[in-house]
């Protein structure tokens, strides 16, 4: 992928965010999208060599649009400034879904920014993953120890969370700190290899293969719930 190119577009989007303009350069726009599929297709395939769930994954499905929804914003700028994707299962990439954790990635302010994991799950699915680190304490801590993990993004994100213990769940609890979170998801950002396009698929493979310790915990969430969770405290829009 022309990495520099689209580094240059995002750029002068952000200065001329209109659809005038958009309209104007949506034949580079094309060419840039398509590269960014490739980019998104050979990711998937990397992937897949890990993580089995995401290997028939569609590549256009895990493309994220370029149009903002501007219906109840106070920005009506129409345009993001980003390429972005989502990879997960089934190709249900968005956290609204409660579907499980989905590797993410994007590309913006001449960066690459990448994490894995479930970005604010609604809530009956961030109850069940809270449940599933007391039911689970011992796996969880493994989790959080993982040298891959820790070496490529250190903690799990902490941007939102609750100044006290989420209902229901003990004060004392040794994880309270991450029971707090209102998501469960690493995240890092880096500088853009724009010089070496060739390395951007095998930088982003590297990097989700050290999150999947925490996405293949993620994905026992609903399992172990099922198994060990007093019946009161299972959501059922969780175990749906």
């Amino acid at each position: 992928m022309h990495l520099r190119d689209l580094t240059q577009f995002l750029a002068e989007l952000s200065e001329n965010n209109s659809r005038p303009w958009f309209i104007m350069n949506k034949p580079r726009y094309d060419i840039l999208r398509e590269e960014f599929l490739v980019v998104v297709t050979a990711l998937i395939a990397e992937l897949g060599k890990f993580d089995r769930q995401v290997a028939g994954c569609n590549p256009k499905k895990a493309l994220f649009r370029i149009n903002r929804d501007i219906r109840f914003a106070n920005d009506k700028r129409p345009y993001k400034t980003s390429f972005s994707a989502g990879i997960a299962p089934n190709d249900q990439r968005r956290p609204s879904a409660g579907a499980g954790p989905t590797y993410f990635f994007q590309i913006e302010d001449g960066k690459l920014k990448f994490g894995a994991g479930e970005y604010m799950p609604p809530a009956p699915r961030l109850k069940a993953i809270r449940q599933h680190v007391v039911n689970d304490a011992t796996g969880f801590a493994k989790v959080l120890k993982n040298k891959q993990l820790r070496a490529t993004f250190g903690d799990l994100l902490a941007d939102d969370k609750l100044q006290r213990a989420p209902k229901g769940f003990d004060p004392a609890d040794p994880h309270l700190a991450y029971l707090k979170l209102k998501g469960f998801f690493v995240w890092t950002e880096v500088a853009l290899e724009r010089n070496a396009p060739e390395r951007l698929v095998p930088q982003l493979a590297q990097g989700f293969k050290d999150a999947f310790a925490l996405v293949a915990w993620l994905r026992g969430v609903n399992e172990h719930v099922d198994a060990a969770a007093p019946a009161a405290t299972v959501p059922a829009a969780a175990a749906a």
